[in-house]
Order: structure tokens, then C-alpha cells, then sequence
């Protein structure tokens, strides 16, 4: 096909070599677009050789609050350098931590330092394992792509332009780096949950986690964006913090079905082609309306960080073969909205995010059950009669949810229904479903940092990184965010 596109013979052809994959259904035909290198009369560049980490020398060591992927790439950056990590993590590995979730599934009892947010990898590690990211102009996606398939990641990602792990087979690629980070002289402390921190004159000198005291020549913290005990813990001690806009809503659950109808039209039973993916925006009473983190043959999970709340999130196996398809449908929040909660200060946004979370346990009567309603009713403002089956294993509850959300926010998830079913017939019908609430989109505080050092501007040695600091939002720009801040830390240090 390249000799016949260039005009050639192909005997003068080397190599053909993928450098990007994507599905195009923009048109009646659907098809594979492929962008390759060719080379004429000459062999391809030899690969780039595998990232090399070096042993950790002795008198350097960094702490690393979080073992998501901020943190873990942090560490293996800092070990290219030979600069020691040391690693706490308050959640668990991800064996001790398979258990405790499928507790919330069959007790529903959340464990606040082992769930789907907290425990090795983060809650990248059971978010679907998505790495399709716009954060270019702050790294080298590419490089965290290939440190993923150094870890045992299918090559795939590579050249997808979306490239999906799947949340089946993310943990062996994290367990992986977990062996690097040890093999190289790395520590890494499970069950050490931070509560607190040894401050002198404006200078962090190290933490207090799990019984002890871990000090290092720099604190990078990369808590996650559930992290609020220690977002407290950092207000109370007064290291200066900003609320960040971020956004609430729900997960709508349609039959995948629809959505392959939706994106594929009359090729739509088309067993070659993927389960389809959507995403859609527009703006609503004053506010953006969104599809987020969009899990196609997904499943809903319970995201809850501790018992009294209910948080939904969404995932997928690496072959998204589930009958459902699944995203997050959420509006813009800001200030404006968390102005009851003003005078918690930087926390006010947290507040806001975390009541709505209890509310929605107080409908669901205290337990992982999650309140939902169809799309359909929520739009027209009534109960629904009754409610199909979904993929959430808790189970649900037949909730008013255009009761009992803010409503701010229901008037502008309504009028975002109206836009999206003008463009996708059916996704406000009769089998669209509403699970509350879609709450932990992104960090509501913000930690601030130096643009050029990355450095807290009022608290020396520690560096703020990360989803849950504010600047990173996903998987590969966590990881690339991890990296920078890596790199800042070795510039601190003279390394």
C-alpha cells in the first residue's frame, strides 16, 4: 500500500513502520487511519534504547507522599539520577487492595485508607487505564508510553491514538514498576498514611506517617485528588492553599448498543469494529456541560474514600466487552456556587464537593447503594416509576435526584440533556440512566508552586504535584506532572 501511495516499487522500500492508529466514523465508510514512516533505500533509526534507572546512592533520598502515577514516576525519575525514593503510600498493594474493594462491593464498607482511590498505583490503577491525554506541551507523553510498555504494557499504546490498558491488566504493569523502583534501592512504605509535618522556619524538613518520621533532602506530594485529611492537615498547619474550580454531576449509563448506533450508524453490528466511544460539551445556564472520562463496554464502581458518602467513578477491562457504556455527565463549579462554605476558606470548594457526597449516602441510606433515576424523568422533573438494571454491583436505589442534587446544578444537567439529545437521539431516553454523584472529576483545592522551581513559594523542600495538587488531571499527565516535578527537585538539589 505505501509503494502504490508513493509511486514505487516496493523492493526499494526498507521498512514501514506505525507511528499512529485511529478509528475515522466521521463518514458513511468507516475506517483505520494509519500514519506510517516509510524508508526508501535506507534502514529505520535503530529503537530507542530502554530508559535506564541507576542504584540509589547513599546521602540523597526524596519522600514521596502517593504511590499514584505522580508519584511513581517521580521516583523513577529521581533513580535515573540515583537519588533515592522513599515512597509512603497509605493505602495498600494492590493484592491486600483487591480485597478490600470487593468489601465494598459485597458489605459495602469502605476502608478510608484501601479503595479505589487509595493503594498502589492510585486510583489510576482501577480507573480504566485511559492515556489519551492534551498535556504535550508539558512533557513527552510518548516517553510515559514507553516506560509503561517497558513495564509490561501492550506495545498497542504506542501508536493508538487512544491508547486503553484496561483496569485487568494496569495493576501488573504498576507491580512492575514497584519492582524496579525496590530492585533499585528505592523504599516503599505501605499502610503510611501522613498526618503531619515537621516545619522550621519555612522549611519542610520531613513527615510524620503511619508511627513514624520520614526525612529526606525534599518532600514531593502527590496525594491524589481525595486527599482531604491531608489538604487539612496543610491548611491547619498554614501552608497556603487556593480553592480550584473543578465539576459535579453524574454517570449516565446507556446500552452500549446505543452508543455503537450513535457513532457507527448502519455498521453499528459490525463485530470488527471496537465498542464506540463519545464525548460531547456544550454550555448550559451560564456553565460548561461535559461527558467525562467516557468508559466504553464499562462498568460503574464505587469510588468513596470513607464510610457516609457515595462517589461513582467508571471503569473498563481491556477488551470493553461489557453491555453497558458509561461516563461521567457533569457541569463547571465555582466559586460563585461554593459561596455557603466561604468561610472555610481554600477548603470551601471541598466542602461543597463533600456534601453532596453525604447527601447522596443519606438517600441511599447509609450504605454503597447509589441513588439514580432515569434520564428521562430527571429531565422531565419526575420520580421514575422504576429503574433497569446497570452495571454498578452495589446496586441502587430509586432516588429523585432532580430533588435532592443543587439546583444550579440540575438546571444546567437538564439543559445539557436537551443539547445532547439533539445531537444523539436516545441519550436522554428510556434506557439512559442516572447514578449521583460523578464528584471527584479533579482536585477542589489547589497547592501552590513557583512556575520555574516547582517549589511551594512559602514552604521550602516541598513540591506540590499531581492531580491532587491541581496540575494534572489522568493518568499520563499525572505521570509527565510527576516527572517535571522530579526534575525540579534534582535542580534543588544540584544534581
Amino acid at each position: 500500500m505505501a509503494a502504490d501511495h508513493l509511486m514505487m516499487d516496493a523492493a526499494e522500500i526498507r521498512a514501514v513502520l506505525p507511528r499512529k492508529r485511529s478509528l475515522d466514523a466521521r463518514q458513511r465508510h468507516i475506517f483505520w487511519r494509519v500514519n506510517v514512516d516509510v524508508f526508501v533505500g535506507e534502514d529505520p533509526p535503530a529503537a530507542l534504547p530502554p530508559v535506564a534507572w541507576k542504584e540509589a546512592r547513599p546521602g540523597r533520598a526524596v519522600v514521596i507522599i502517593g504511590m499514584g502515577p505522580a508519584g511513581l514516576f517521580a521516583a523513577l525519575r529521581l533513580l535515573e539520577e540515583g537519588v533515592k525514593p522513599v515512597i509512603l503510600e497509605r493505602g495498600k498493594d494492590h493484592r491486600a487492595r483487591r480485597r478490600d474493594i470487593k468489601a465494598i462491593f459485597q458489605e459495602h464498607r469502605v476502608d478510608p485508607d484501601s479503595n479505589f482511590g487509595f493503594g498502589e498505583g492510585g486510583a489510576g490503577t482501577f480507573s480504566d487505564g485511559k492515556l489519551y491525554t492534551r498535556a504535550g506541551k508539558r512533557g513527552d507523553p510518548a516517553r510515559i508510553l514507553r516506560i509503561l510498555v517497558q513495564h509490561g504494557a501492550d506495545a498497542d499504546i504506542l501508536v493508538d491514538a487512544h491508547p486503553h490498558v484496561g483496569s485487568d491488566r494496569l495493576w501488573r504493569t504498576v507491580q512492575s514498576m514497584r519492582e524496579t523502583i525496590l530492585a533499585r534501592g528505592g523504599e516503599i512504605h505501605f499502610g503510611a498514611r501522613v498526618d503531619g509535618f515537621e516545619i522550621e522556619a519555612g522549611r519542610l524538613l520531613g513527615v510524620r506517617a503511619g508511627g513514624k518520621e520520614h526525612r529526606g533532602d525534599a518532600v514531593l506530594l502527590a496525594a491524589g485528588h481525595s486527599a482531604r485529611d491531608l489538604f487539612e492537615e496543610l491548611h491547619r498547619r498554614g501552608i497556603p492553599l487556593e480553592a480550584k474550580p473543578f465539576a459535579l454531576g453524574v454517570r449516565i449509563e446507556h446500552p452500549q448498543a446505543l452508543i455503537n448506533r450513535f457513532q457507527y450508524r448502519d455498521e453499528a453490528k459490525n463485530p470488527a469494529l471496537p465498542a464506540a466511544a463519545y464525548h460531547a460539551a456544550c454550555q448550559a445556564e451560564g456553565r460548561g456541560v461535559y461527558s467525562f472520562c467516557m468508559c466504553p463496554g464499562g462498568l460503574m464502581v464505587p469510588a468513596a474514600t470513607a464510610m457516609g458518602e457515595i462517589v461513582i467513578n467508571g471503569m473498563s477491562m481491556a477488551k470493553r466487552n461489557s453491555y453497558w457504556a458509561n461516563a461521567g455527565f457533569v457541569a463547571s463549579v465555582d466559586a460563585n456556587d461554593w459561596a455557603p462554605w466561604a468561610a472555610e476558606g481554600p477548603l470551601a470548594g471541598m466542602r461543597l464537593q463533600a456534601e453532596v457526597e453525604k447527601n447522596m449516602a443519606a438517600a441511599a441510606g447509609g450504605t454503597q447503594r447509589a441513588p439514580a433515576q432515569r434520564a428521562q424523568d430527571f429531565l422531565k422533573g419526575r420520580p421514575s416509576p422504576t429503574l433497569p438494571k446497570t452495571s454498578y454491583i452495589p446496586g441502587h436505589v430509586n432516588a429523585p435526584l432532580h430533588e435532592i442534587l443543587p439546583g444550579w446544578l440540575v438546571k444546567a444537567l437538564q439543559e445539557g440533556l436537551r443539547q445532547f439529545e439533539k445531537k444523539m437521539s436516545g441519550f436522554a431516553g428510556t434506557d439512559a440512566v442516572m447514578v449521583a454523584p460523578e464528584s471527584r472529576t479533579s482536585s477542589p483545592v489547589r497547592i501552590p508552586r513557583d512556575p520555574q522551581t516547582l517549589m511551594h513559594p512559602q514552604c521550602a523542600g516541598l513540591f506540590p504535584c499531581g492531580e491532587g495538587a491541581g496540575f494534572a488531571g489522568g493518568i499520563v499527565s499525572a505521570a509527565i506532572d510527576g516527572e517535571k516535578s522530579a526534575e525540579g527537585i534534582l535542580r534543588y538539589l544540584g544534581v
